[in-house]
């Protein structure tokens, strides 16, 4: 009962004090207090990462967890004891939740480094709202020396049921791109319409051209998304607008249809610049890659859930989300699984992500770092 408790009070405290992305410096400060606590040697990965590991009595392969550090900028509203208490900062993405478990874990491991065959490392990453982290850490060499055989990820789920837990096999999250475009046309009085390029009108086409590549040019089967989000443009009621910027986002789950998509709305603006006379420019950047799980793993996690947790309580998903997750840059390089850990619990537990009352059923925490510590012992143990 005292670690159970510790846990949810470690997920408490880290909601209390959230920070955003490339901000985590307390919370790093946090993490090492309590691998030092655990007797866990660690290190400092760039300015707010950290890398905990247990190295086993004997030598043999090397797991790995990773938990996000990095809060949002959502003023909270949840009337509960442990609120943010930053004005504006918010943990609504769970990634508390996810600290805590793998802290929990680690002190679990750290109780039987000697009867380990192999070693355990924790990868507490910052910046993965900004899509930034996992890269960060890749490069700072946390999969290497030793190397890192199988990597698992968790998230807390508001749609799957506390005390149960999900896994999908292959495609789970979609690549992400971000757009940002301007297209620039000539100022006119609105009277006289003809003496201008209207860049409004212009943008307007393009938006509506650029939704039929979903539509007529991706296999209808294939899951794939253009959604822009902002527009701007314009300086008054009777002036033809002289510039427009437009920002977006790109989803796709495979290589192939992320190169479709790219070719098809480059050439689209081209054509909008020969329709109607104005000017383009645009930055394109491939933000994340999908995360598709390794099906080895993936199969180790769903034997381990059924024994675990009980066959009745593991959720294999079978659709993907178009959503970006940067675990999707670990799995680049070592096989792994992304997994959700259900926490609704009722209603106060049922906001989605990145909502001002997010929150979740918090007594699940306990048992999943139960359960990663389970699968490290199961995964270690085979020769």
């Amino acid at each position: 009962m005292a670690a159970e408790n510790e846990i949810i009070r470690i997920r408490r405290h880290i909601h209390k004090y959230p920070e955003l992305s490339g901000c985590e410096f307390d919370t790093a400060k946090f993490i090492e207090s309590k691998l030092k606590e655990f007797k866990i040697p660690f290190k400092r990965i760039g300015k707010t990462g950290v890398l905990g590991i247990i190295k086993g009595a004997k030598p043999g392969k090397t797991i790995a967890f990773r938990a996000d550090t990095d809060a949002l900028p959502v003023q909270e509203d949840n009337k509960v004891g442990y609120k943010s208490k930053k004005s504006g900062v918010m943990h609504a993405c769970g990634h508390d939740a996810h600290m805590a478990v793998v802290l929990g874990a680690a002190k679990l491991l750290s109780r039987k480094k000697d009867s380990l065959n192999g070693n355990v490392k924790f990868i507490f990453q910052p910046s993965e709202e900004t899509s930034a982290g996992a890269k960060g850490m890749v490069d700072g060499k946390v999969l290497e020396d030793p190397k890192v055989d199988v990597i698992l990820g968790i998230h807390v789920c508001p749609w799957i049921e506390s005390g149960k837990i999900g896994l999908k096999f292959g495609a789970m999250m979609a690549a992400v791109d971000k757009l940002n475009i301007e297209i620039e046309g000539e100022i006119a009085h609105g009277a006289y319409p003809h003496l201008g390029k209207d860049a409004l009108v212009a943008a307007c086409a393009f938006i509506n051209a650029a939704q039929t590549v979903i539509s007529r040019e991706v296999n209808p089967v294939e899951p794939a998304v253009i959604t822009f989000g902002k527009i701007s443009g314009g300086d008054g009621y009777n002036i033809i607008c002289e510039k427009v910027t437009l920002d977006g986002t790109v989803r796709s789950l495979n290589s192939k249809t992320r190169k479709l998509i790219k070719e098809s709305i480059l050439r689209k603006l081209k054509a909008v610049e020969t329709a109607f006379g104005v000017k383009s420019k645009i930055h394109y950047q491939a933000v994340g890659n999908a995360l598709i799980n390794s099906k080895e793993v993936t199969e180790m996690c769903r034997k381990t859930a059924k024994e675990f947790y009980g066959s009745e309580n593991t959720v294999i998903l079978e659709k993907p989300s178009m959503g970006g997750e940067d675990f999707a840059e670990y799995l680049e390089k070592v096989p792994g699984n992304f997994l959700y850990i259900g926490t609704y619990g009722g209603k106060a537990s049922s906001y989605p992500w990145h909502h001002s009352n997010f929150n979740i059923d918090e007594s699940v925490l306990p048992k999943a770092a139960e359960y990663l510590a389970f699968c490290a012992q199961k995964f270690l143990s085979e020769v």
